[in-house]
């Protein structure tokens, strides 16, 4: 619902030539609920000339596009191009405006809001992502820095500090830009504060370095992930030299660890590891998918002080001794987002998982159970153990071999949760060809009934429906969630991922030669 206020905003910012020529008569505390406006019909010159000429001392992008009085509707899920970089550009300007400095009252533009989501409402269909917002931004400190010493300002400008808070995300491809304008800031009234940074297609030596320029010490995430080769030891030699008092999320790519090539002096390494963890107090978040952890999940995280309340140990072959760890540790009755994936966790360790549960049933937010081997024999353990999470928002559990059967059954059960309201559900597994193995690869994961499924998919929705549970989506994407930081920057992934399988080649030929 939108107020007479919003509309007459609309109104105005509609005709761009003539809402640019009244900004100097606007009031300060109506440049928010115009910024909206603009944002919401694309307005970029607008949002340009608005933001270059920013009464306020902030300017907190979640906040303007989130719900407010005037506008319920929360838009800061679209990450429009034309908004996003008229509004970046007019930062730049508002430092460049020769109005006078002592007008200029910004001090902290927060960047850290816009969600990156895989269906875009704008009406350009063309996203700004966090790894363009990194690299647009980055461009417009370093031109920006190089405008001011071409041109004569006034002194005073040199006095403009701006504090911009930003999730960065660096590859090779913008890797060099970055690293040119971090160190910018002590010069720059354009101050990159990096809140969480995200990394992919790195040197570890690069890696090393552009950490310490995010400035470390502030960093509240940190995500290292797919095609960078860090290991336990680089790890070790990580926590060592950089400290992080503020982090509360660590994401470490696959094959961080591997404890089938153990030796003896790898379980220090690993209790150090888990000793500098501990020293982040803050911590409550962490992702350790497809590390081979099996019998070590104790050794790492018992040290940790703080409680986590993010889990995510998929595809780490725990045993039952892990997974007896993690029911009667401290983590279990603080655990909102869990996910288990890649565990038989019904057959291997039935009694730990279901205690595992029990323990979070109360504080479960988001349950992950893809391919862990869940078959209709397990459904009602599973219903029992799903029934006392009255929190549950989500639910995934795709590539599970359940019929259809036994999907109707869960979906009964599903309906009498009050917070849920998404669900990941598999292909029947009637809906396969019998000769069809689990977990199901990539190559077969199409190869099903698909008008049998479509039925089937129209009954379970009519479960829902007919429980009066229509905010229930629930949905099957065959591949996998959407991840926009894949999406973003998939070609330049899939580019690195076939130079290292050259270099492998190349190295491995080398070797071949060289023993003959």
């Amino acid at each position: 619902m939108k107020s007479l206020r919003f509309i007459s905003a609309e109104a105005l910012v509609s005709n761009a030539q003539l809402a640019r020529k009244s900004l100097s008569s606007v009031a300060h505390n109506l440049f928010p609920l115009l910024f909206k406006a603009s944002y919401l019909l694309e307005q970029g010159e607008v949002i340009h000339d608005l933001v270059e000429n920013w009464p306020l001392a902030d300017f907190n992008i979640g906040k303007l596009l989130g719900t407010t009085v005037d506008y319920q509707e929360d838009i800061s899920s679209r990450a429009c191009c034309v908004c996003l970089e008229s509004c970046l550009v007019g930062l730049r300007d508002y430092v460049l405006n020769c109005c006078s400095p002592y007008s200029k009252r910004l001090k902290v533009v927060d960047l850290t809001g816009i969600k990156d989501v895989e269906v875009q409402l704008c009406k350009c269909k063309k996203t700004l992502g966090r790894w363009a917002r990194t690299e647009l931004l980055s461009k417009l400190c370093f031109e920006l820095l190089v405008e001011m010493r071409r041109l004569q300002f006034n002194p005073c400008i040199f006095d403009i500090a701006i504090d911009i808070l930003i999730d960065l995300f660096v590859t090779e491809r913008n890797y060099e830009l970055v690293v040119q304008a971090l160190p910018m800031r002590c010069h720059c009234p354009l101050k990159i504060r990096c809140v969480a940074f995200r990394a992919d297609s790195l040197t570890l030596r690069k890696l090393f370095y552009i950490i310490k320029l995010t400035d470390p010490s502030s960093l509240r995430k940190l995500e290292v992930v797919h095609n960078i080769r860090l290991e336990m030891e680089h790890l070790e030699v990580l926590f060592n030299n950089i400290h992080f008092p503020l982090l509360t999320s660590l994401t470490l790519p696959a094959r961080a660890f591997n404890v089938q090539r153990f030796a003896a002096e790898d379980e220090l390494i690993l209790m150090t590891i888990g000793e500098k963890m501990s020293q982040m107090t803050q911590l409550t978040e962490l992702s350790l998918a497809f590390s081979t952890l099996t019998g070590k999940i104790r050794k790492l995280l018992s040290p940790l002080k703080t409680p986590l309340k993010q889990l995510d140990v998929s595809n780490c072959a725990l045993n039952h001794a892990d997974m007896a760890y993690l029911a009667n540790s401290l983590h279990s009755n603080h655990l909102e987002v869990l996910d288990l994936s890649g565990h038989n966790v019904a057959d291997l360790y039935p009694s730990t998982f279901f205690k595992l549960l029990s323990h979070c049933s109360h504080t479960l937010k988001i349950l992950i159970l893809e391919e862990c081997n869940i078959q209709d024999i397990h459904v009602n353990m599973l219903i029992l153990g799903l029934i006392p999470c009255r929190k549950l928002q989500e639910f995934k559990f795709l590539g599970n071999p359940l019929s259809s059967r036994a999907l109707k059954c869960l979906f009964n059960v599903f309906s009498d949760l009050p917070k849920l309201n998404y669900i990941e559900f598999p292909v029947p597994r009637d809906c396969y060809p019998n000769n069809v193995t689990y977990p199901i690869d990539d190559a077969d994961l199409s190869k099903f009934d698909h008008q049998k499924y479509e039925s089937v998919s129209e009954e379970l929705n009519n479960i829902l429906l007919h429980a009066n549970r229509e905010d229930i989506k629930a949905s099957t994407p065959l591949f996998g969630s959407y991840d926009a930081a894949i999406q973003e920057t998939g070609n330049e992934l899939g580019s690195y991922l076939l130079k290292s399988f050259k270099d492998t080649l190349e190295n491995f030929n080398k070797a071949l030669q060289e023993m003959n």
